[in-house]
């Protein structure tokens, strides 16, 4: 009875967080365009004041579409070529709060992740990555229940191979401040 009540306790105190990010890419470049788009849904719990750990599955899609003009027995022809792309990724982190201002936190996530990529049909054209990645943020709590969240940045290193056969790893540390910006909302229970 007494570990019952003591688990009843704890799931009532407990520091649930639900929330996550949609993410819209669109560049052009001269006759090439690329589009993507990103799901990823979090799930969070806060250990204490400071720390939290948490997991981010999502998705994201995408494509890329490139037009040319050729000129065929005197008339003008445009050609145009597209490749979808797809992934999943999975990331689990420890979230470590460091300031704690009346309404906003800043923080720092600390994770691994893995991710499988695939562009267009061909085994060659399907990757394995993992990392290691930092990544600073600031919350903002609306209220009680509902905290605007921002990651801004991103340091960490990375591990991309293809699935085919002699394929290469490719490993890559990166410091981006310029790309990595995320928006999202949390919801605590």
């Amino acid at each position: 009875m007494t570990l019952a009540a003591v688990c009843v306790a704890a799931t009532m105190n407990a520091q649930v967080y639900v929330g996550g990010s949609l993410g819209f890419h669109h560049d052009k470049q001269d006759n090439v365009k690329n589009t993507k788009f990103t799901v990823l849904p979090e799930i969070g719990y806060n250990l204490d004041d400071n720390f939290a750990v948490g997991m981010v599955i999502g998705f994201g899609t995408g494509k890329t579409t490139s037009t040319a003009s050729m000129n065929v027995n005197g008339n003008e022809v445009t050609v145009e070529t597209s490749s979808k792309t797809s992934n999943f990724t999975i990331n689990p982190y420890l979230r470590y709060t460091f300031v704690k201002l009346d309404k906003v936190n800043v923080f720092v996530d600390g994770g691994l992740y893995y991710t499988f990529d695939k562009q267009g049909d061909s085994d060659s054209a399907k990757f394995n990555e993992f990392g290691v990645n930092i990544k600073p943020g600031v919350a903002v709590n609306l209220n009680d229940k509902l905290s605007f969240v921002s990651h801004f940045g991103m340091l960490g290193w990375s591990n991309r191979k293809a699935k085919a056969d002699g394929a290469k790893a490719k490993n890559t540390i990166d410091v981006n401040v310029e790309s990595a910006v995320s928006f999202g909302l949390y919801y605590n229970f």
